[in-house]
This record gives C-alpha cells, sequence and structure tokens, in this order.
C-alpha cells in the first residue's frame, strides 16, 4: 500500500487548490474538533485537505465494516489518516460511540453520508447525531473539480486529473439544530449538493 499512498501524495501535490478567504477561514480554524461531512464521491481528497490545511490537527475517517472498505482503511493509514470502521448508512451504537470518543480525544473525524453503497447525494440521517452529541463544530465539506475522470462505480467517485484545478467551500452547520431524522437529513444533504457541483456528468455504471 505505502507505493500506492506514494504515488497519490505526488498526485495530491499537482492539483492546483483554490479556496475563497472565508473558506479558508473555515478550514484553517483549528480551534475546535470538527465533523467535516464530505459526498463519497470525494473522498480521495480529504487526506490532501488534511495536510494542506489542517497540519498537525489529527483527523479520522469513517470507513465502511466491508471487504469493499478494507483497501479504503488500509491506504487512509498509510497517508496518516486514522479509520473508524462502520457505515454511516447504518451508523450503529459501537460506530456512534467511537466517533464520539475520537471526537473528545482531540482528533476531528470526516463522514460521506451516502456511503458506502448509496444512493449517491442521499444523506442518511444516522450521520447527523455524532457532531450534536460529541458538541463539535459540524462542516459540510464542497468540493469542485474543473477537470476529472469518473468511475463507472455507483456514486460516479472523482479523480481529479494531474495539474488540474480544483475549488473548495465550506458551511458551518449549527449541531445542536441536527436531528436524526429525515426531514433535517434531507435539507443538509440540499445544502451539501450545493456545495459540490458535478461539471463533468457520472459514466454508466458497470454492471455485475
Amino acid at each position: 500500500m505505502w507505493p500506492v499512498a506514494l504515488l497519490l501524495r505526488i498526485w495530491w501535490r499537482t492539483v492546483r487548490i483554490e479556496a475563497s478567504p472565508e473558506a479558508l477561514a473555515i478550514v484553517t480554524d483549528q480551534s475546535q474538533t470538527t465533523v467535516f461531512i464530505m459526498w463519497h464521491n470525494r473522498l480521495l481528497m480529504m487526506p490532501e485537505l488534511v495536510r494542506r490545511y489542517r497540519a498537525g490537527h489529527p483527523i479520522s475517517g469513517l470507513i465502511s465494516a466491508s471487504r469493499d472498505g478494507a483497501w479504503l482503511a488500509a491506504l487512509f493509514s498509510a497517508v496518516g489518516v486514522g479509520v473508524v470502521r462502520g457505515s454511516s448508512s447504518r451508523l450503529g451504537r459501537e460506530a456512534v460511540g467511537a466517533l464520539v470518543e475520537t471526537l473528545q480525544s482531540g482528533c476531528d473525524i470526516g463522514i460521506t453520508p451516502d456511503g458506502p453503497r448509496g444512493p449517491v447525494y442521499v444523506m442518511k440521517p444516522g450521520a447527523l447525531v455524532v457532531g450534536k452529541r460529541a458538541r463539535a463544530r459540524v462542516v459540510l465539506a464542497g468540493v469542485d473539480f474543473e477537470s476529472s475522470w469518473r468511475v463507472a462505480s455507483w456514486d460516479g467517485f472523482h479523480l481529479p486529473r494531474p495539474f488540474s484545478r480544483m475549488h473548495l467551500r465550506f458551511e458551518v452547520v449549527d449541531a445542536q439544530t441536527l436531528e436524526d431524522s429525515e426531514e433535517s437529513a434531507r435539507d443538509l444533504g440540499r445544502r451539501l449538493v450545493a456545495l459540490n457541483p458535478d461539471r463533468i456528468p457520472a459514466p454508466p455504471r458497470r454492471k455485475g
């Protein structure tokens, strides 16, 4: 896994990242632990965002406990991102407890609320309760790729082209307004979609 991690580090360094002063103020604020909520098809950029803007502040990602999530967990570990195994679609008691403990230890966490199997851009209610229970800051993360390859997967996973440009957008959410409900999830999902425009359509999903 280390050769792959090294290749990704080199690849990430070629990507030009732009953000407004307001967005930079949000992502670089390390005064409190933060729950970053990001769509699954932009997950690959999480380690690079941490390296560039939150150096020295540890982060762990919620990764599916399935076999499909094993390679991603190994990759994240190789690039210095902690891993909490669980599913945002079935955020059970053990996973919630582990995430809350991670936040209370001073570590940020990242959650993909439409993972691990979708539907794409549909936020699961279970992903909303962690920040409220831990009294942590909750931030919606947006990544707008000017040019990317898209994988024929359930979510049309984005792979930024080398030397391309991407734009970051962030929105802070009042954690105390979050509820484990379909209505709250739909509202937050719409806000997250608005932060993550797709300039390139996803290819048809492979069958089988």
